[in-house]
């Protein structure tokens, strides 16, 4: 079974999101929305288009989001099946957290790593 097949998202907290989103998008060029984040298209290595996506997002410090970890920052790793995957991990001994959540965006949940980082686990809904 394969475990993690990519990286689908990159989320932290800074101290003033709104200025730190601003900072990103004219220094770096990034294409904040409203919603504060960007997504990156996947490409193949002519520039095409290729099935799916990278999450970049920064959320406020007072968020709650990567709770219960500590961390100011959260990975989103693409898994293919969301639910073995859970499954193993559980039997590996590692530290799952219970709820998984299916929406209109795919399935997710969430492992606390040995250091208390929390780790988003997410299969893309069919096509992504």
């Amino acid at each position: 079974m394969k475990r993690v097949t990519g990286i689908g998202g990159v989320f932290f907290k800074a101290t003033d999101a709104p200025a730190l989103r601003d900072w990103y998008a004219r220094h770096l060029g990034i294409d904040v929305q409203v919603w504060g984040g960007a997504v990156f298209p996947w490409t193949d290595d002519d520039g095409k288009p290729a099935a799916g996506s990278t999450v970049w997002s920064i959320a406020p410090r007072a968020s709650t989001q990567f709770a219960p970890s500590a961390a100011p920052f959260m990975i989103n790793y693409r898994v293919e099946d969301l639910r073995a995957l859970v499954e193993v991990l559980k039997g590996e001994g590692c530290d799952v957290l219970e709820k998984i959540e299916d929406s209109e965006y795919g399935k997710f949940a969430w492992v606390i790593d040995p250091e208390g980082n929390k780790v988003e686990l997410w299969q893309p809904p069919p096509g992504q």
